[in-house]
Parts: C-alpha cells; structure tokens; sequence
C-alpha cells in the first residue's frame, strides 16, 4: 500500500498518531528533500530508507514506488511540510499509481492555506485555493484575470522574495480589496497581517507566506448597476485606456464588446 502523509507546517507537534504509525511501519519514505525530513524522523525516533521524489525527478520516483508497491511493500509519500500534492510533488504519482492499479490512501493532517484562511477572519464559508502564481508578470495577471469576478475568498502561496509582486498584481488587476497576509503558521512567532492590496504590505518579507483575499461579490455588482457608459468611465477613471475599459466591462456584464462600444461612440 501506498500512503500519502501529511506531515507539520511548522511545529513537530502537529502530527497525527496515525502518520508516526504509518510512518513507523513503512518499508521506505519517499520525500521531497532528504535532508529536511530526517529532522521530523530523528524527534519521532523513526528509521527508515529515505529516497527523493521532488518536482525534478517525480515521474522516476513514481517508478520506484510503484515498483517497491507491487513488490509488497508498505511506502509513504511525504513532502517538506504539510499535505503532498497540495502545492508540492506527488501529483504525477498519484496519476501513475492510478494507471498502475495500485491501491493507495491519504493520512490528512497540518495544511498551511485553511490554517491561515481561518486566521485572517476573511469569509471562509467558500473559497478557492490558488497556490503558487506564475513567475512571469503577464502570465500572473493573465490568471487573476480568470478569478477577479469570483465571489469567493481567494487563497495563494507565496515565496518572501514574490510577496510584494503579487500583492501589486493582485491590486492591478482586482482593484483595491481586504487582504490578509499569514505566516510562520504554528510557530512562535506566527502572525497575521491585514491591509489592503492598495497599500501594499509593509516590512521585511522573510519565511513563506499564505495571502488571502476577499472575493469581488460586491463589487462587481455594485459595477453592473451602472449604465454601460458609467461601467466604462469606471475604468478610465482606474488609467485603463478606452479600448480596454469597454473589453473589461463586456467581461463584466457578460456581453459582445460591440453591444459596450456602440453605446460609448461619442467618449
């Protein structure tokens, strides 16, 4: 049997029985780094075979656990902190146990995004998880494009050196909204910032962050009560030039770009 195990976000304690039982009886680990798993190992006095599966070399380390899994072994699949796949390698593992026919399951535990979700005290009665943005800026803002009318809290990944890029994407492209930022999640020094994407995110950016910001309900119906001309002149007044404010207001109010620009000849 294969197992995915969740492991902590930060303090060791915040792992199940269940995983040190599983991980206790699993005939090898495959994790996402060696050398940062053998420091949860060594406080739970866990001795086991350790081999990588990290997002360099998964499709071959899938091989191995689907090998080591018809061979009648027990394996766990961990990675650096939290649930695997989530974020993290096992994804393409998952897939090819599937087309293999190997059984496997999933030991639930510690994940960052629904920890911070519940301590920025944004709506959390229905969100979306987003992850870890594009590097690249014009592919960032091409998918917040494709969630900016959700009326769903938000939540995304984000490194310490990418905070501030993405804090300014989002604020490009969803206009101003509550934001929360969260870090060091159950450690000693976990905090939860909240501003707004207008003002941006003040002092040093260290340790991994999870952002979440709150949906567009409000406001973009607050915009579609407008005249097609006022939605229009909405977007001017942001510095969109008129050709772009009348696409953006189409995809607002769910229309042909014609039916916006007929009405707004004369602006």
């Amino acid at each position: 049997m294969v197992y995915f195990v969740s492991t902590p976000i930060g303090n060791l304690k915040d792992i199940s029985l269940r995983a040190l039982e599983v991980l206790r009886s699993s005939d090898v680990i495959f994790c996402e780094d060696t050398r940062h798993s053998i420091k949860l190992l060594n406080a739970y006095e866990i001795k086991k075979p350790l081999l990588s599966c990290h997002k360099f070399n998964e499709r071959q380390a899938a091989e191995k656990i689907i090998a080591e899994a018809q061979g009648g072994k027990n394996v766990a699949v961990i990675s650096d902190a939290g649930m695997p796949v989530i974020s993290d390698p096992g994804n393409i593992v998952c897939g090819e146990l599937k087309k293999a026919g190997v059984a496997y399951t999933v030991i639930p535990g510690a994940n960052a995004f629904l920890s911070a979700l519940v301590l920025s005290a944004l709506p959390a009665d229905r969100f979306a998880f987003l992850g870890f943005l594009p590097d690249k800026e014009g592919e960032r803002r091409r998918l917040l494009e494709k969630y900016k009318n959700l009326d769903l809290t938000l939540c995304f990944h984000a490194a310490p050196q990418d905070v501030d890029r993405y804090i300014a994407d989002m604020y490009f492209v969803f206009g101003d909204r509550r934001a929360c930022a969260v870090r060091e999640i159950t450690k000693l020094h976990e905090e939860a910032v909240s501003f707004n994407l207008a003002e941006g995110l003040g002092g040093e950016k260290r340790g991994e962050y999870v952002l979440i910001v709150e949906g567009a309900a409000e406001r973009e119906n607050a915009l579609n009560c407008l005249s097609p001309r006022e939605h229009v002149a909405h977007y001017i007044a942001q510095g969109m030039d008129k050709k772009s404010a009348v696409k953006q207001a189409a995809k607002d109010r769910g229309v042909p770009k014609s039916e916006i620009y007929k009405l707004t000849l004369d602006m």
